[in-house]
């Protein structure tokens, strides 16, 4: 008979400390964010989005806006000349020799009006333009000065 008291006795007690834990907080409240969590959700805030309009260069036609963000390089309104081997750059300058000091974003398509390229690890205050290059000719299409 005692044993039988004990038991829901045990239990009683088990219960109410393990109600008096998570007294502190109620199960409605939001999950705060860590402050490494908080400090990794926060940086692409901290780097402003830059954008910038295309011009054509060294006779050819390219328009559009160009938008880029810690995370991203997005096209809009994109148009270009044709040509067999467009890529898009991040550089500091519009010559052939920004363009190879350059960082290769990815292959462009001159027909398609919107793009977007995913952006990892870019620190985007190293570049002042992004760039229509044909890699095959090595002539440089187009710019957007970003600012």
């Amino acid at each position: 008979m005692r044993k039988t008291a004990i038991i829901p006795a045990a239990l009683l007690f088990v219960g109410l400390s393990l109600a008096g834990c998570s007294a502190g907080g109620s199960s409605d409240e939001p999950t705060k964010p860590s402050s490494s969590d908080s400090m990794s959700t926060d940086k692409p805030m901290d780097t402003p989005m830059k954008k910038g309009d295309f011009m054509g260069l060294n006779g050819k036609t390219v328009a559009g806006t160009v938008t880029v963000s810690d995370t991203e390089l997005k096209l809009e309104g994109f148009s270009s000349d044709e040509g067999p081997d467009l890529h898009v750059y991040l550089t500091n300058g519009t010559d052939e020799a920004a363009v190879s000091a350059g960082m290769l974003i990815d292959a462009v398509a001159f027909d398609k009006a919107s793009q977007t390229f995913s952006l990892k690890d870019v620190d985007l205050s190293k570049y002042t333009d992004v760039v229509i290059h044909c890699d095959k000719a090595k002539a440089v299409f187009g710019a957007a000065a970003l600012s």
